[in-house]
């Protein structure tokens, strides 16, 4: 008889614990946040090429201060995941409209973030750019072509935007470094690709009028390429692909720029490190781009490690090659 009480005890215990074990699990189909991979920061990034340069430094130079700043607004909302952007922007004046850049972040599509490019962002805005910064989803999340979806979306959400920061709709560029570089390059010669243009503000154009792709792929598979060698690791780009590029060569091809290039391709500038594989398939756009009549130019640092915009001193001569060519292609003459 005095077992009964106790076994009736226990037997609430495990009911509980069952119970509370059950609401602490998501619910059917709920989706959970994804870790974030931090492997690639301007900090880890700068240990590791101090290694062969002991003379760089991280660029952190001064705002400049008649730059603006508007943080972390929410431009699109994927799932649950409410993706954010930051504005900076010279001081508006009565009916001047400007220039605009989306800059968009490196990591090999599943690191990085868009902070890494806020000096870039302040500077371009204290020579008279509107330059926004833009999260995106990474392959942790959602694999390709997410990332290129959710950008194309921070575009119309600059156009839908224009009158509140004075931006020029018909003058927007796009400017990436690394993998944000191929994803700057794949945004800009798929200018109304019905493939891309999904989410938020349809009845707003995602075309840009210029492309900055600083040592960004554009061909996946290609001679020069290294992307897809899954022998001792999985590559970045299989995880962003969801599958080899032995399995699905097409999502590969898609996704490379050259494949797209047109008569209706914008100008582009390549600023390019010492690392070739880091630019595949450069010469042959270029070629391409040449036919058309579409102009382009090349800058490159041959001493330079890929992730070389972060660092001194090549952050100024990034940023001017960049600011020269912009008022080249977009600014009125």
């Amino acid at each position: 008889m005095r077992l009964f009480p106790c076994f009736l005890g226990h037997s609430r215990l495990l009911f509980l614990a069952a119970l509370l074990l059950k609401l602490a699990q998501p619910a059917l189909g709920q989706q959970q946040p994804s870790p974030r991979d931090t492997s690639f920061t301007t900090y880890s990034a700068y240990t590791k090429a101090k290694k062969q340069d002991p003379t760089i430094s991280i660029a952190r130079p001064a705002a400049p201060p008649s730059v603006r700043a508007q943080t972390n607004i929410p431009y699109c909302t994927q799932g649950t995941h409410a993706l954010q952007l930051d504005v900076f922007y010279p001081k508006p004046k009565r009916r001047q409209l400007r220039p605009a850049v989306l800059l968009i972040h490196g990591g090999g599509w599943r690191s990085g973030d868009r902070s890494q490019h806020v000096p870039l962002a302040q500077q371009l805005a204290g020579k008279g750019y509107v330059a926004v910064t833009a999260e995106y989803r990474l392959s942790t999340e959602a694999p390709y072509p997410a990332a290129v979806q959710d950008l194309k979306a921070a575009l119309r959400w600059m156009r839908a935007h224009a009158r509140t920061y004075g931006i020029d709709t018909a003058r927007l560029a796009v400017w990436g470094f690394s993998a944000g570089g191929q994803l700057a390059a794949l945004i800009g010669t798929t200018n109304g690709n019905p493939l891309y243009e999904t989410g938020c503000y349809p009845t707003h154009s995602s075309s840009v009028q210029a492309i900055v792709d600083v040592d960004g792929i554009l061909a996946f598979i290609h001679p020069e390429s290294g992307e897809g060698d899954d022998r001792k690791n999985t590559s970045a780009a299989t995880y962003w692909f969801g599958s080899p590029k032995t399995v699905h060569p097409e999502l590969w091809q898609q996704a490379s720029a050259l494949t797209h290039v047109s008569a209706q391709t914008p100008p582009i500038l390549f600023i390019n490190s010492g690392v070739d594989r880091m630019h595949a398939g450069r010469d042959d756009l270029r070629r391409q781009l040449t036919q058309f009549g579409i102009y382009s130019e090349v800058h490159q640092f041959p001493e330079a490690p890929h992730p070389f915009p972060l660092f001194n001193p090549w952050f100024a001569p990034t940023l001017q090659y960049t600011v020269e060519f912009l008022d080249k292609v977009l600014k009125p003459r």
